[in-house]
């Protein structure tokens, strides 16, 4: 990867140059020259405080090492390090010229590592505008090095958008181990870190050869108690809890493949949304063009209890957000299980009731940049019950007309199927159709804000001895049923349903043309507001 050619840039112009320069001198002297040929490799100013060489321990160091970044993305320093000591076996190099590195070691260094709009990392333009040249036979340059051992100790990682003021992704207590570092080979290495709020990062793998065209990389990735609200998502998403994170990452240098499982407890994923009791586990199998920035989810598996969904489809980085086009598939979902988990969406339901027994089947296609993803599709629920909320009493009398009074404070659903889309500026269902056995057939349409405000337009076909009785006020809809228009108004804690005194007008309209008006005159408002309990 380019993270790693550019190291590799820098460790060997510094091992050449520094093991390079005479013995039993005053190495400062030669601190300009060091500078001026680092920064010209580079490509960026470059600053190396106090040389000093060790004959006895074969080692030369440098202090206060600092590599300016590019100015496209900041103007503070790109890499900090209080130290660079290196190692070399002083036979061969006094006798024979040649260089022999047993070990670099790195302390304490800060890196900071920034994007673009565009996707592009200030590491990616190390060493681009160096001058080429060319190595005589023989000679050894910087992309040839070869070490035994390189340690990086104690490092920090900052990782964030070159100019904004949002906070970076603090990595503290970077350690990296290589051993038989070549720029030209296959070497191993060891990385561990701490993530913020007490996580913790490991990875071990293979690595190289280093190419500026691909780097090949297979290694385990393991992220355990990560703070999710520290990751640098959308804040807009309110994602939070702790997650944690097991793949295998295989990569060469053109597309990474990546397969594993991402484990989140306490899980929340709206910005009003409280943590859901139970963990929330997916499996995963994805596809990621490096250069494109742009990948495919072949596999992912998301389990919640009993409930498993299926989520597939593309996704591609577009400057700070991740477009998406995605479809999620869930069959036969025990509603039990996801109504536990719809306070972590920002999902309310109203205030003391719940969901009980019953499945839910959906069908849904993901569309658009993550902080302004539209989800569009059908939703339907079989066989549960609405437990703490009598739909029948709200609606009041209508429950008795329809000659099937509610026993219970709970409303038994014996099917409901809606087409829902979910966006940013709320929630949209139409041709809602909820079969309450205690009721009849209700049907509409209507809106749910971000705020949970609520309107909606629905009709009330009443079964039974309903149909009559309401043909007597007026509302005769056909063979033993009543279409009644009413509205739920208030919000998804607290609905309140009241009378449609429009729609019922028009009905009454149509009604009077067709000839079907009742014919003492009976005032159809009036009697709308008698069915639920309110005065026209």
């Amino acid at each position: 990867m380019k993270i790693l050619r550019a190291l590799a840039i820098t460790l060997g112009v510094i091992v050449v140059i520094v093991i390079a320069l005479p013995f039993l001198i005053n190495v400062n002297t030669f601190r300009p020259k060091v500078e001026s040929e680092l920064s010209a490799a580079l490509g960026r100013k470059s600053e190396v405080g106090n040389l000093s060489l060790s004959i006895l321990t074969g080692s030369v160091s440098a202090e206060n090492i600092s590599i300016a970044d590019d100015p496209a993305f900041s103007k503070s320093p790109f890499l900090t390090a209080k130290s660079l000591k290196i190692g070399v076996e002083l036979m061969p190099l006094i006798f024979s010229k040649e260089l022999h590195v047993t070990g670099i070691t790195l302390d304490e260094p800060s890196v900071s590592l920034l994007s673009n709009a565009k996707g592009a990392w200030n590491f990616s333009t190390i060493g681009a505008s160096a001058p080429k040249t060319s190595e005589k036979p023989g000679t050894a340059g910087p992309g040839e090095l070869s070490v035994a051992e390189f340690k990086l100790n104690d490092g920090k990682l900052a990782i964030g958008k070159a100019n904004s003021s949002a906070k970076p992704l603090n990595i503290d207590k970077v350690n990296l181990e290589v051993k038989n570092f070549s720029t030209t080979a296959q070497f191993p290495f060891k990385l561990s870190a701490a993530l913020p709020s007490g996580g913790d990062l490991k990875v071990d793998g293979k690595a190289g050869p280093i190419s500026a065209a691909a780097t090949p990389v297979e290694a385990n990735v393991k992220v355990n108690n990560v703070d999710l609200a520290s990751i640098g998502a959308d804040p807009s998403l309110g994602l939070a809890g702790t997650g944690a994170f097991n793949a295998l990452l295989q990569s060469d240098g053109k597309t990474a493949k990546l397969d594993g499982t991402v484990t989140a407890d306490n899980l929340k994923m709206a910005p009003k949304g409280s943590p859901a009791p139970h963990p929330v586990q997916v499996k995963f199998a994805t596809n990621y063009d490096l250069n494109r920035q742009a990948g495919n989810l072949s596999k992912g598996d998301i389990s919640y209890g009993k409930a498993l969904v299926l989520l597939t489809g593309r996704y591609q980085m577009e400057g700070e957000a991740m477009d998406v086009n995605m479809k999620l598939d869930g069959q036969g979902l025990p509603v039990d299980e996801v109504e536990s988990l719809l306070p972590a969406l920002g999902v309310t339901l109203p205030s003391g009731s719940g969901l009980k027994g019953g499945t839910l089947s959906t069908t849904l296609t993901l569309v658009g940049p993550t902080n302004k993803l539209v989800i569009t599709g059908p939703i339907k629920i079989e066989n549960t019950a609405l437990t703490g909320f009598d739909m029948g009493s709200k609606l009041g009398a209508l429950s008795a007309f329809s000659g099937k009074a509610a026993s219970s404070k709970d409303t038994t659903i014996q099917n409901c199927s809606a087409d829902v889309r979910l966006a940013p500026e709320g929630t949209k269902a139409d041709n809602i159709n909820l079969n309450v056995p205690s009721i009849g057939l209700v049907t509409g349409a209507g809106t749910v804000s971000p705020a949970g405000a609520l309107d909606f337009h629905m009709v009330a076909n009443l079964s039974g001895a309903g149909g009559g009785l309401t043909q007597v006020a007026g509302l005769g809809g056909g063979k033993g049923t009543s279409g009644i228009p009413f509205m739920i108004e208030g919000t998804t804690s607290d609905p309140r349903f009241v009378p449609d005194v429009k729609g019922l007008a028009g009905s009454a309209v149509k009604q009077a043309i067709s000839g079907k008006l009742g014919a003492q005159g009976q005032n159809p408002a009036g009697a709308l507001g008698g069915l639920l309990k309110k005065k026209p």
